[in-house]
């Protein structure tokens, strides 16, 4: 005999999580939210045991548009894919936002894997560069570090692996 588990009531994983923090984090960067209800609905998502409790996090929100969805990968990124990636990450470290913000204008649409990393390096630069304007100039020294950043990213995106900026606003999807 097969016993049948209500999908509200079957656990859910990290994974099944991830995506519930950054619609969280759009409602918050839209206006949806303030700070301590933000706070609140991140604890309940990160501590949910079940489909039901991470359907209450959102319950009150709108789905998120079709347009700003990430498209599911389809397999392994080619060669070229993967140094586009990388280029992105590179032409951030040297050309501040500007690289990045024309490959997005150009090479976005060829696929989801280069539009991700194209998007991580753009967010990352437009953060250091909210960060410098925000401290008068003293957050400019963070730029000495993103060199490395980059780097590190620019590897991971020839490799085929995904990458995230830590500490970064996410402020284009």
């Amino acid at each position: 005999m097969t016993i049948s588990t209500p999908t509200g009531a079957l656990r859910v994983s990290a994974a099944e999580r991830e995506p519930i923090v950054d619609r969280l984090q759009q409602a918050f960067a839209e206006g949806r939210l303030d700070k301590e209800e933000l706070d609140l609905r991140l604890h309940l998502a990160m501590t949910a045991r079940t489909r039901a409790d991470l359907d209450a996090v959102l319950a009150d929100l709108s789905p998120v548009p079709a347009a700003h969805r990430a498209p599911a990968p389809v397999g392994e990124p080619t060669a070229e894919q993967r140094v586009l990636a990388a280029l992105a990450h590179v032409l951030g470290a040297t050309t501040l936002f500007l690289g990045p913000l024309v490959m997005l204008c150009t090479r976005a649409r060829r696929s989801p894997y280069v539009r991700r990393h194209i998007v991580e390096a753009l967010n990352f630069q437009l953060t250091l560069l909210l960060l410098t304007v925000v401290t008068f100039g003293i957050g400019g020294i963070a730029y000495a570090v993103t060199w490395i950043v980059c780097g590190v990213a620019a590897l991971l995106a020839l490799v085929g692996t995904a990458f995230r900026y830590p500490f970064t606003l996410r402020l284009v999807h």
